[in-house]
């Protein structure tokens, strides 16, 4: 095909993509932000926006770059501030990171491989659900799949710009070149008895081939460091506020936490939201024999190529075990796609009716958007979130009806879902008075100091009706390393306030509640 026939091509493959997202997130496209869109990258970008700043001031900056927050303050600039703008535009970016993944799978593979790969990322529920979120995540992933689809094809400089881009969505995207540096080092050295490496990512085994790939590879660290060196300028911090960096990396820097973190990315590498169905479907596949077509067996992914893709892997998997407060699985979204091809092209190798097994797959993909696994997990790797918002929304029109001129007390998110109306959830401002969570222990330190009318309560996470049965040592791991704590139920929390419980909702495993406190009614009967 000519380059204009090819270009044509992938614009249409994008359109299409693009036009697939937002008819099947129709129906999430105006729902108000959720949890860390509305914490930080809507106020970020829509401080870039009002004032041009790169450093949001309505938030403390988390030093993130900002590549994607500039995105979402063109998009608002030319079609105008809105939730359904946002995630449009954020639609968009998701349906070019699924065209990376099908190009990166159609390189290595082949189009039956592309095309099925590229249908079980997009229906994998964490991308589902971040496909249209305002995080940073989904955008270094797709990136990321750019820049690691022109490694593969060895034009290194159009790599390196992809990696740069993508470390400007994201910092963290980093990992994926130094990754390939990695591997490139293990490459030439030959170690592990690697000889005569052909194809794409095979290299000369010469001082000049190594050092000319390594440079472009290192390339995206001038751009990220130039950032952080203009974040130090203008606030006096390089990698965020400093309470940022002590959860994200000064807290995170124990043994014991890592073992445990490697063993939760591990889960979310091979197993989270059914994920298991794929990487058990593919190590079933190993045990067949490659199928053949025609007298020829069916390829595999280059070998070069597959420990390239296991080099990201790996480091990702151990780099965000050791750094990151919240172990959330959309950090991984880099390398779950490539997971994906590989094992779809493992299952496309080794099983006749391969078809069969990825629409089986695409199912328990499509399940477990709806339908919650049996462990505590982030509402935003599938379509929990949606729960989430409705319910807040709910409560905050029926504190806007009922108590607008009210103290609420509640805890982040909600304090700053009623305090901006511009996160979509209230018309006017109701004042929020702020604690850390819903435990014992802050309710009760709350409801001493009294300096409220009204509590809005809810589920901080999403808590299974049968739950699987875990060991004591991990519950008190999580507790302990991961702030896991036990909400007090709405009753129990209206006992200890003194109040009544006077607007309740629940959907499935998430809750709800305003709480009247007693003397509020006490006070109103006495002036009747």
């Amino acid at each position: 095909m000519k380059p204009r026939q090819i270009l044509a091509s992938r614009l249409f493959a994008f359109v299409l993509l693009a036009f697939a997202l937002i008819v099947t997130h129709w129906h999430l496209l105006r729902l108000p932000y959720f949890w860390d869109e509305a914490g930080y990258y809507v106020p970020a970008a829509r401080d870039l926006l009002l004032a041009g700043s790169l450093i949001p001031h309505s938030v403390p900056s988390n030093a993130h770059p900002p590549l994607v927050m500039a995105w979402l303050a063109l998009a608002w600039k030319i079609f105008g501030y809105s939730p359904l703008v946002a995630r449009i535009a954020m639609l968009f970016i998701a349906a070019f990171g699924l065209l990376a993944a099908f190009e990166l799978a159609r390189e290595v593979a082949n189009r039956q491989v592309a095309i099925a790969s590229t249908l079980c990322v997009a229906l994998y529920p964490v991308y589902f659900a971040q496909s249209s979120l305002a995080h940073i995540d989904l955008a270094a992933a797709g990136l990321t799949l750019w820049g690691i689809l022109f490694y593969v094809r060895g034009r290194f400089g159009l790599s390196a710009l992809w990696f740069a881009l993508a470390a400007l969505a994201k910092e963290t995207a980093i990992l994926a070149p130094l990754a390939l540096v990695c591997w490139e080092l293990v490459n030439a050295r030959e170690i592990f008895g690697i000889r005569e490496i052909t194809g794409p990512a095979g290299i000369p085994h010469s001082r000049s081939g190594f050092r000319k790939t390594s440079l472009w590879l290192l390339l995206p660290l001038l751009p990220l460091s130039l950032w952080f060196a203009y974040h130090y300028a203008r606030t006096g911090y390089i990698f965020g506020n400093p309470d940022f960096f002590r959860y994200n990396v000064a807290a995170t820097l124990q043994p014991a936490r890592t073992v445990l973190a490697l063993l939760r990315r591990a889960w979310q590498l091979v197993g989270h939201m059914n994920l298991y169905v794929l990487t058990l479907a593919t190590a079933l596949a190993m045990l067949f024999p490659p199928q053949h077509d025609e007298g020829h067996e069916r390829p595999r992914i280059a070998v070069p190529n597959q420990l390239a893709f296991a080099a990201v892997i790996a480091v990702y998997w151990l780099a965000l075990s050791v750094i990151g407060g919240a172990v959330l699985s959309r950090y991984l979204l880099p390398a779950i796609p490539l997971v994906i091809i590989i094992c779809v092209s493992t299952i496309y190798r080794r099983i006749r009716g391969w078809q069969l097994i990825i629409a089986l797959v695409c199912a328990a993909f499509i399940a477990g958007l709806f339908i919650n696994p049996p462990y505590v997990f982030a509402p935003e790797d599938n379509l929990a979130y949606r729960d989430y918002v409705v319910l807040h929304q709910h409560a905050a029109e029926f504190l806007a009806a009922h108590n607008p001129r009210a103290r609420v007390l509640t805890a982040w998110p909600a304090s700053d879902e009623l305090r901006r109306p511009w996160l979509g959830y209230v018309q006017q401002p109701i004042n929020a008075v702020q604690i850390e969570n819903f435990s014992r222990e802050e309710v009760e330190a709350a409801a001493q100091n009294a300096t409220f009318d009204v509590a809005l309560v809810f589920s901080t996470k999403y808590e299974p009706m049968h739950r699987l049965p875990a060991p004591e040592f991990w519950q008190r791991a999580q507790a302990r390393f991961f702030d896991y704590h036990r909400d007090l139920e709405a009753a129990e929390a209206a006992q200890i306030l003194g109040g009544e419980i006077v607007f309740w909702e629940k959907r499935d495993g998430q809750w709800v509640a305003v709480i009247k406190r007693a003397e509020i009614f006490l006070s109103r009967a006495g002036r009747m």
